[in-house]
């Protein structure tokens, strides 16, 4: 695969440390635009909080100054609570759709202004957006699936161009290798290398579940 520029947002994450090395490992040049840096990782971090749109925009800028148009962005920023819906406050259901669903839209608009109508969008939903809606998850189900809408809307715009907008909606992520009842991360992690590199072969839509086991 020809080296490519990968901006992932949550590097520092669980999620995004992973996705993050795989990519630093095949030779790739890998950013992170993060809320908090990390001075033990192999990849620099712009530090942005991407539910902020000045700051987005900021990093962006960044990016672009120090290291060019990204090829590859990848968002893995997102936020999981559970409560009965009558105990949801606004600033729960509010804090739910900053993260999971206005992060993303913030992160891939300045994407596409940058990308030149080419590269790949990669964003991470779940079972509860693209399959049914979990009680006691009223507002991470509804700000997933919104998610998933986004992807849609994105690859459907640019359908004519090279653009590819993606969403992997994964159940439980599963970070022990022994450990079942969900889905690897290392398989989360081919996943997003496979549609850099292959987009032709993931041709069947922009969803694309991985629930493994679970």
């Amino acid at each position: 695969m020809t080296p490519k520029n990968i901006l992932i947002t949550g590097s520092t994450g669980r999620l995004g440390r992973i996705i993050a090395q795989r990519f630093i490992n095949l030779g790739h040049v890998v950013v992170g635009l993060d809320r908090s840096t990390d001075s033990n990782l192999e990849w620099p971090i712009i530090q942005v909080d991407v539910t902020d749109p000045d700051a987005v925009e900021r990093g962006f800028d960044l990016f672009c100054t120090q290291f060019g148009k990204p090829d590859v962005v990848i968002h893995t920023v997102g936020y999981w609570n559970m409560s009965s819906l009558g105990s949801t406050t606004l600033s729960d259901w509010n804090t739910l759709l900053d993260l999971n669903l206005t992060s993303s839209f913030l992160v891939f608009r300045e994407s596409v202004r940058r990308m030149d109508n080419s590269g790949c969008l990669i964003a991470f939903s779940s079972r509860q957006g693209a399959v049914k809606g979990a009680g006691e998850q009223a507002g991470y189900s509804a700000a997933k699936a919104g998610l998933i809408r986004l992807v849609e809307s994105i690859a459907s715009e640019y359908a004519a161009t090279p653009l590819q907008a993606h969403v992997i909606a994964a159940s439980t992520i599963l970070f022990d290798p022994v450990e079942t009842g969900g889905v690897q991360v290392s398989e989360l992690a081919s996943m997003c290398v496979a549609l850099c590199s292959n987009p032709k072969e993931m041709n069947h839509g922009p969803l694309h579940e991985a629930f493994g086991d679970g």
